[in-house]
């Protein structure tokens, strides 16, 4: 993996962990439980991803910095002086878990679609997007379950449709101007409409009571 990649997913990494570490404050969780909904939060899109390509055992196991700099961001966010900062229910606190991960969602998903290609399903457009969107949403949708909510992915704003969008970018970027620069791009897309979709309220259709 080149060092842009690592970086990019390192930056991605801390950004989920964040992200699962708020909501185990939230929940009122102890440290345990905080650090692993931070740790699954950052990790388990991953793993999802590598299994789906027949990649074992999965990165996260076979390069230990992505559970160092999960646990450690984990660890960080549960100091008392720093979780005081995020008083769940603040607008902070609400403005801090929405850009954390978006910028996990959008990292994510770009680094799942370029797995898939290096995987060698490059043809294979429909895995390519399943794999993109599966890593990005996947650890959002466990922490969401093990912290016992109802994952954001199925009822609250744009969010498995952002990542594609960001996927469909990256896939388009790639011939074009090159893998660095699509996947800047992707991410800014995946970024951009969560953020959108927060300010404005967008959702898609629900069934009205």
């Amino acid at each position: 993996m080149d060092i842009f990649v690592l970086c990019l997913e390192l930056i991605g990494t801390a950004a989920f962990a964040v992200s699962g570490a708020l909501v185990g404050i939230a929940k009122r969780m102890d440290i345990f439980g905080v650090c692993i909904l931070g740790m699954t939060t950052a990790l388990g899109g991953g793993m999802i991803r590598d299994v789906v390509l027949g990649m074992t055992p999965p990165a996260a196991f076979s390069s230990p910095e992505y559970i160092a700099v999960a646990a450690i961001v984990s660890l960080i966010t549960f100091i008392p002086a720093v979780r005081r900062r995020f008083d769940p229910g603040h607008r902070f606190f609400e403005r801090m878990l929405l850009i954390s991960d978006s910028a996990g969602l959008g990292i994510f998903t770009v680094s799942g679609a370029l797995a898939a290609i290096r995987a060698g399903f490059g043809d294979n457009i429909l895995l390519v997007l399943f794999v993109a969107v599966m890593t990005g949403v996947g650890g959002g949708v466990l922490r969401d379950i093990f912290a016992g909510s109802r994952p954001m992915i199925f009822v609250k704003h744009i969010y498995a449709c952002a990542s594609l969008c960001g996927a469909v970018v990256f896939l388009i970027c790639l011939n074009t101007i090159g893998k660095n620069a699509g996947m800047l791009a992707g991410v800014a897309v995946v970024t951009t409409l969560r953020l959108l979709a927060a300010k404005y309220r967008w959702s898609l259709p629900k069934p009205k009571d």
